[in-house]
């Protein structure tokens, strides 16, 4: 790789971080969720390469189930990926949290602005990337991409028991609420501090920023970044694919 391939050295200290070492029970038995087939390519390539696809991303690591680090690299090695961008796979941990924290230790110096990216969401638009790295150079530590909700959210009181009913105790306020996607972007120190500090189990590292009493921002996600978790996800992720191939030759 040639260093006139890459952007200059002030628009390419972006890393990715990819936590793909979950089973993905949701989608049923059988291979990783991140490994599982869309449109005959597994989702975490189709992830990898829309955050490649950002000239300001120039390493991404993968961090993979603790047995199948040699899988994924295989992977990688089989697929046409950027050569502007360089890659490393990590094993991975328990949970999400501690993948997030392995990959990040991975990180060589140099990347000063980190993202974090669900390998479900296969296909995230490289313009929300981008937004999301501007906004991080920009001075944001913390920054999620997001939508406004269509549905009116309620709160309620949990069964004792899955299937009784529920009740509500209250309706929050639509306009203030919006459904977070990734990436997610980061200062490299803070997302660092907050991964040494915080130690609750978290469903987002943007969360454990807001833990440290810091500002996280939200920018404008994208209908297309939506998480595949769920077999109708999937069948959404090969329509908007096809879709794609139509109007884009994508």
């Amino acid at each position: 790789m040639s260093d006139d391939s890459r952007p200059s050295q002030a628009q390419s200290s972006a890393a990715a971080v990819i936590p793909a070492a979950g089973r993905g029970v949701r989608l049923g038995p059988g291979a990783p969720k991140a490994l599982r087939a869309l449109n005959g390519t597994p989702m975490l390539i189709h992830a990898v390469r829309a955050l490649a696809a950002s000239r300001a991303v120039s390493l991404v690591v993968v961090v993979a189930p603790p047995d199948g680090t040699a899988e994924v690299k295989t992977l990688l090695d089989a697929h046409a990926l950027p050569e502007r961008t360089d890659f490393l796979v990590v094993p991975g941990g328990d949970s999400r949290q501690e993948s997030v924290k392995l990959g990040l230790d991975a990180l060589p110096p140099g990347y000063d602005i980190v993202l974090v990216h669900d390998a479900a969401r296969p296909l995230v638009p490289v313009d929300t990337v981008d937004t999301v790295i501007e906004a991080v150079r920009d001075g944001a530590l913390a920054v999620v991409p997001a939508l406004p909700l269509a549905d009116t959210v309620k709160e309620v009181e949990p069964a004792a028991r899955p299937g009784d009913p529920e009740p509500v105790v209250a309706t929050p306020e639509r306009a203030r609420l919006r459904a977070v996607q990734t990436p997610q972007g980061f200062d490299r120190a803070t997302l660092i501090r907050a991964h040494e500090t915080v130690t609750d189990n978290v469903t987002d590292d943007a969360s454990m920023v807001e833990q440290l009493g810091l500002t996280v921002v939200a920018v404008p996600g994208h209908e297309e970044a939506f998480k595949v978790t769920r077999p109708l996800d999937l069948v959404l992720a090969e329509a908007v694919l096809a879709r794609r191939r139509l109007n884009d030759g994508f």
